[in-house]
């Protein structure tokens, strides 16, 4: 009768928007898909796949040689060691190889997070990112050090236009901080280019409006892109947006 199949699981947590790259990655390395638990910027994959079989016939034949060889090294000492002067020797307990017990292959630990969402909370650059200028070399360097990354921050939506000749399709201008008409909270001048805001937005929380507009105070998780220096703009990827 054949044996039940057994396996191993692995957990990994992937930003929203990625699920399918991520399965992917890891059916191609063996591994199947079970369930998949989807959360507010995280959605979180299992997978599992079957344990490797042991040898068992193989490790019997090798034990069996093992004790052959010790049996005849016994016999052969005890042919050759007729002397008077006891020799110190070595038992077969303690030269025999320990039959080998069966593997365990132990749960592989959860995947940490392929992507953490970095907060002013928990990112010191974030949080300098935030207060500072508008541009210069901090600017720069955040946006190379962490492209690809996930941001999150308290935002509002300081402008907003119609992305070329396109009619549903916006540039929608994000500074950070609440919206105000005679300050700014300091940071870069971040966009949103070329989206749609009824689904490239992913709005989520219990109030959402009918419309959006200049002046609307929001909270975004957003991918990092480039910063373009000519413009003063620094292009992020909208994940979800809540409104405060």
């Amino acid at each position: 009768m054949a044996d039940d199949v057994k396996y191993e699981l692995k957990t990994v947590r992937t930003i929203r928007g990625t699920e399918a790259r991520t399965t992917a990655k890891w059916e191609k390395d063996g591994w199947e898909f079970v369930t998949q638990n989807q959360g507010a910027l995280q959605t979180q994959i299992n997978f599992r796949r079957p344990k490797a079989k042991t040898p068992w016939r193989l490790l019997a034949v090798s034990g069996g040689g093992v004790l052959l060889l010790i049996i005849l090294a016994v016999t052969i000492g005890a042919i050759q060691g007729e002397d008077d002067s006891p020799k110190p020797t070595t038992s077969p307990t303690e030269s025999a190889v320990a039959p080998s017990e069966q593997p365990t292959v132990e749960p592989e630990p959860s995947e940490p997070a392929e992507e953490d969402v970095l907060t002013v909370e928990n990112n010191e650059d974030l949080a300098t990112l935030l207060a500072g200028p508008d541009q210069g070399p901090a600017v720069e360097e955040f946006a190379a050090k962490y492209k690809g990354r996930v941001i999150e921050f308290d935002g509002n939506i300081g402008a907003m236009a119609p992305h070329g000749d396109a009619k549903t399709r916006y540039d929608i201008l994000i500074s950070y901080g609440d919206y105000s008409e005679t300050h700014s909270s300091g940071g870069p001048n971040f966009q949103f280019r070329d989206v749609n805001t009824t689904y490239d937005l992913h709005l989520t929380g219990a109030n959402i409006p009918d419309s959006i507009g200049v002046g609307d105070n929001i909270r975004i998780a957003a991918q990092v892109g480039e910063f373009n220096a000519d413009s003063l703009l620094f292009y992020l990827e909208p994940i979800s947006t809540q409104f405060r």
